[in-house]
């Protein structure tokens, strides 16, 4: 499926040609508490890999980034290619706040995406449900921004895209949402479209 140029940084690509032979999209949730399922690696080859994407995102993320990616790198380059496709899950209530932040870094360094990724699903379980439950909407955000300058991205920029202000917009409307808010609804809309 294409790759709206407002969201290349979802891709990896380890040749000199971004046209490779295959492309294979993960549809990742940042906070899925299965996640943690073991994906093994020990007799990887690229038809076990695709088998292997009926796993969960966390666990899966991680294998794919240290192990996978690598491999790919070294030996299959200028052939395949990554889409890492974000995936609310609307059942974990903070599943659309951490994608979010996702298009966020998307919107101000593309090439930092994955990095950011790694950092969210390397700090997972401080997103579950339970962890963010007592805390307001724009505190959940100021942690991700946070998260994001671990990454290298301009964290008071992570947050001017997402706080979600008090005030209603000039017109009335309450519903404002934030300065990302048609970005996600674009990746929940090519989702719903495959």
């Amino acid at each position: 499926m294409a790759l709206a140029p407002k969201f290349a940084g979802q891709a990896l690509s380890f040749g000199s040609s971004p046209h490779a032979t295959h492309t294979l999209e993960l549809y990742l949730d940042y906070v899925c508490p299965v996640s943690k399922a073991q994906l093994s690696i020990a007799t990887w080859n690229l038809t076990s890999l695709i088998r292997s994407f009926r796993q969960f995102s966390g666990k899966m993320f991680n294998t794919l980034h240290t192990s996978v990616f690598p491999l790919v790198k070294e030996k299959y380059s200028a052939k395949v290619r990554f889409i890492l496709r974000q995936q609310i899950q609307p059942w974990h209530p903070s599943s659309t706040l951490v994608h979010e932040a996702g298009a966020a870094v998307l919107r101000l360094s593309p090439a930092k995406f994955f990095e950011f990724s790694a950092a969210l699903f390397e700090h997972q379980k401080e997103y579950f449900d339970l962890n963010v439950v007592n805390e307001s909407r724009n505190e959940t955000y100021k942690r991700l921004a946070k998260l994001a300058g671990t990454a290298g991205v301009d964290e008071a920029k992570v947050m001017d895209l997402l706080k979600v202000t008090d005030k209603p917009a000039e017109d009335g409307l309450l519903n404002v949402g934030n300065e990302v808010t048609n970005d996600v609804k674009l990746m929940v809309k090519v989702r719903n479209d495959r």
